[in-house]
Formats: structure tokens, sequence, C-alpha cells
């Protein structure tokens, strides 16, 4: 009783890191971005973060490189999972509201059940297909909408932030295939410190003037790196290890709503009430796409006793 008590409490409280630290992490990066380049803001993102996860791999004891025939694959997670498509994230948040980059960014589920039909060949049930059909389809009607009332280049941001989930869904789904048995750790450490380095070196040719970057923003990039950056990754690791893929999956309905709120309260704005109401059907449509039906056992004798 009180082990069930315990794991309770231990997955409520990832579960409320998790979605606290992907909600507020919108917010750090419009305020990164306020006064820091994107390449170079990222950069150094990865630079704070990198120093803790190695530290941490080394008391796991877990391999820095990935094994020999997967290096390839190591170096595509570095450019396309980190360097690139976290740069995008942090442009597209130069001419969007934070609340909308979390709602785009809150679509990951709906992207990747509609790669791994394609590339994975994995069955799906009627309700998932609905919950995508559901999702996609208000995603559409917020950014028309909030494109026509929003400012002039909030196009450019849209386009740069649903490229960053789309890489993101493209390398999750490939990690599904070649990462098995591949630590967190791993998978962090030295692509972080690669991705750090190589975009804050590139961060030097966007001409950055150090007298203009504010403590705020300062602040925001080590938010960012360690508390999401190693905090919020570590924690969802943790919360997928005691809990069903669903209920961990849940932190994707909680964190956009955080971030909704988080808008309204520090700049006093947020997304138009049209997108606001259109967000209660979009975040029912990624829950029934997160929630898979168990599969029926096709006769009685097949069920194994627990």
């Amino acid at each position: 009783m009180h082990k069930k008590i315990y794991t309770n409490l231990l997955m409520i409280s990832l579960f409320t890191i998790v979605s606290l630290t992907w909600g507020t992490t919108w917010m750090a990066m419009k305020i990164a971005v306020s006064t820091v380049p994107p390449i170079l803001a990222t950069g150094l993102r990865f630079l704070c973060a990198a120093p803790l996860l190695l530290l941490l791999a080394r008391y796991k004891k877990s391999p820095l490189l990935f094994p020999t025939n997967q290096l390839g694959f190591q170096i595509c997670v570095t450019l396309f999972y980190f360097a690139i498509p976290f740069t995008l994230m942090i442009y597209g948040e130069r001419y969007t509201s934070s609340s909308l980059a979390s709602i785009i960014f809150a679509t990951m589920p709906a992207i990747i059940l509609i790669l791994s039909l394609f590339i994975l060949r994995e069955r799906t049930s009627i309700q998932q297909i609905l919950g995508l059909g559901i999702s996609i389809s208000t995603l559409s009607m917020i950014l028309c909408h909030e494109i026509h009332s929003g400012q002039i280049n909030q196009f450019r941001g849209i386009i740069a932030l649903l490229i960053a989930v789309l890489m993101h869904a493209i390398m999750y789904v490939q990690c599904k295939k070649r990462c098995i048995g591949i630590s967190v750790l791993s998978y962090n450490a030295l692509p972080s410190l690669c991705a750090g380095t190589l975009l804050t070196l590139a961060g030097l040719y966007e001409s950055p003037n150090l007298q203009n970057f504010t403590l705020q923003s300062l602040l925001a990039i080590i938010y960012l790196g360690i508390i999401a950056g190693v905090g919020g990754v570590l924690a969802y690791f943790s919360l997928q290890q005691i809990t069903k893929p669903f209920q961990a999956s849940m932190v994707f309905m909680f964190f956009p709503i955080i971030a909704v709120i988080l808008e309204r309260i520090i700049n006093k704005s947020c997304i138009s009430s049209y997108s606001l109401i259109l967000l209660i059907p979009f975040l029912f449509g990624i829950v029934l796409t997160l929630h898979r039906l168990p599969k029926p056992f096709p006769n009685s004798k097949s069920t194994k006793q627990h």
C-alpha cells in the first residue's frame, strides 16, 4: 500500500514538473530571443545543459557514443533533433506568440502518428484517426485565423515552427527503429555539446551586440539549458518508466494550457478568443490520438494469466 502511494505521488510530481517545464519553455524562448540572436541563443542553451548531462552520463556510466553502427545516426540526431529544429523554434518565436508556438508543438503526437503509419507501418485505431482529423483541422483553423489577425511576419514564424515539429517527429520515429537500448543520457549528452559548440560558433556570424543582452534574456537561456534541457527531459523519461505511455503523453494536453495562461499573466496578451475556443476540440483530438485502445485477444485460449 505504501509503495503504491509513493509511486502515485512520484507520478503526480513528475507529471507536474514536466507540464510546468514544457509549458514555461515557450515564454523563456520568447524572452531569450528578445535581445539574443536565435542561433547564438540556442547554442548557449545547449552549452549550459551539456556539462551537467556529461557529468550525469559519467555518473550513470552511460556511453557518450552510440554503438558503432549508429554513429552516423548520432550525427543526424545532433543536427536534425538538436541544432536545426531548436534554432527554428526560437527563431519562430520572434514572430509568433509563445501561446501559438506551444499549440503548434502540441501537434507532435499527431505528426508522429502519421509518420508511424507510413514509415513503421504501425497499426492504428479508428479513434486515433478521428483524433488526428480533429487536431489537424482545428490547428489549421487556428493558424489561418492567427495569420490574418496577427503581425505581418507571423507566417514566417509559423512555418519555422512547423518545420521544427516535423523534424522532431521524423527523428522520434527513426529513434523507435534505431535507438533501442540507447540511454536517454547517451542520446542527449554529446549531441547537446556538439550542437551547442556548432551553433555558438555559427552565432558569432549574427554579429551579436553584447551590450544589448539583458539579464532576463541570459537567465532565460540558462533556464532553457538547465531546467528545461536537463530537468524536463530526465523528468519525462522517469515518468515514462513508472506510468503508462498514454498517461505520460498527457503532458501534450496540459503544457499548451500553461503556456497560454503564462502569456496572459506576463505579457497581458494571448491568442484570439476564437483560437481559445478552438483549443478545446484541438486538445480533445490530441487526447484521442494519444490513446491506444487495448488490442482484443482473438480467443480466450490466447489470454495469459498474470
